[in-house]
């Protein structure tokens, strides 16, 4: 399948490289198909892009890699939707809002994206407690090269 992106121009993806969003991402809920794609020399991030509309793509990280004690309990009406038997089945990441200088760019550790591996089903799942923020800062924990090889 050959999708337009944001960020990479044109690309050939397989289909069981995209992610169904059953309900879409909060404010873009007409959008159920995403795909997972990495960004050159960085290990740390990567883009979330939808496969329909190029300018719709979020830069993406796991969350526990920038706040050590981050922890939540999956919902169940997530945990059905997903079909999420096992934890191994699953990953989690955060969406980053990017900001000049970098440092002061914040990732979103109240919705975070649920990602079922066995089923290619994802959702972006709110939160229902302030533990953590929409807002968290990155701070120097994660830079933007870290991980190059």
């Amino acid at each position: 399948m050959h999708i337009q992106t944001k960020f990479h121009g044109e690309l050939n993806i397989q289909p069981n490289q995209t992610w169904n969003f059953p309900k879409g991402v909060p404010g873009f809920e007409d959008e159920n198909e995403f795909a997972l794609l990495p960004i050159e020399g960085n290990h740390t991030f990567q883009v979330l892009q939808s496969t329909t509309i190029p300018d719709i793509a979020f830069i993406v990280a796991n969350p526990y890699t920038i706040v050590d004690d981050y922890s939540f309990n999956i919902d169940e009406p997530t945990i059905d939707l997903l079909e999420i038997d096992n934890e191994q089945d699953v990953f989690v990441l955060g969406v980053l809002s990017l900001k000049e200088p970098f440092e002061t760019s914040t990732i979103n550790l109240q919705a975070p994206l649920i990602f079922q591996s066995n089923t290619n089903k994802a959702k972006q799942m709110i939160l229902n407690d302030n533990t953590f923020s929409m807002r968290h800062s990155i701070g120097t924990q994660v830079t933007a090269t870290e991980g190059q090889a």
